[in-house]
């Protein structure tokens, strides 16, 4: 089986748009519960409504591919499964490490989609010099001393980064440095990196920030409906400036 440093994907060369390539994943699991009902064939619609988008969008998608199913029987699930795994670079073995074990480092390492997907967690690297050689889902944690070391034994291009934000840029310098050319980023930080290295920027304090949006505008629907209170009014201060709930509310607010 070929490991990740000595082949890439064909996505790029082929031209596929990187908006597709982003829902290849979703079609797959969609795909891969299907096939573990042992289902055969799948519509278009039937498939787009489990991967949650539009049926045009899913055969504009899979045209890329080459493939445009069969007319009144649909789409091939186990043929699917296989063509999206090769074009995704999931038909060989990509060796991982995770750096940085700490409660999401370890419930990463933890993860059993994983193997099943492809990758293979090679080494678990962590900088607290007591966490060396402790077992993380049956793998000893190692020094960040041994970084560069493990990443050409193992042929590693694909690292994950789940350190404090203090770390995560000199942790990212590092694994480019070592050869690393793509990265998953759990650290709530922006990472700098050069042409030819992809960044994946994974943010749960972000994404439950847009919950919260989206909570706090359904609940304003809610009391607008309901004929909720309006906020208290302005009024005018002594100043001739105005007053707010907050307290004073000068004349013209600044740029």
């Amino acid at each position: 089986m070929a490991t990740g440093r000595t082949h890439r994907p064909a996505t790029r060369s082929r031209g596929i748009p990187e908006a597709t390539v982003a829902r290849l994943p979703l079609y797959l699991r969609a795909l891969t519960a299907l096939s573990e009902r042992s289902v055969p064939t799948v519509s278009s619609e039937e498939l787009a409504a489990a991967a949650g988008v539009n049926s045009a969008k899913l055969r504009k998608d899979f045209s890329y591919l080459g493939s445009y199913g069969t007319r009144g029987v649909g789409y091939d699930v186990e043929y699917l499964v296989y063509q999206i795994s090769r074009e995704l670079g999931l038909t060989q073995d990509w060796p991982v490490v995770i750096v940085g074990i700490g409660n999401l480092g370890a419930a990463l390492a933890n993860y059993g989609g994983f193997a099943s997907r492809g990758f293979r967690v090679a080494a678990l690297i962590d900088a607290d010099p007591e966490m060396a050689g402790k077992p993380v889902a049956g793998l000893p944690v190692r020094h960040t001393d041994e970084l560069e070391a493990i990443i050409s034994d193992n042929g590693v291009s694909i690292g994950v980064i789940a350190t404090p934000a203090g770390a995560a840029q000199q942790v990212c310098e590092r694994l480019v440095a070592a050869g690393v050319t793509s990265i998953l980023n759990f650290a709530p930080t922006v990472l700098s990196v050069p042409d030819g290295v992809d960044v994946r920027k994974v943010d749960l304090s972000i994404e439950l920030q847009i919950l919260a949006f989206h909570e706090q505008r359904k609940a304003g629907e809610d009391g607008a409906h309901e004929g909720a209170v309006p906020p208290p009014p302005i009024r005018a201060g002594a100043d001739g400036g105005r007053k707010g709930p907050d307290g004073d509310v000068p004349a013209v607010m600044p740029a």
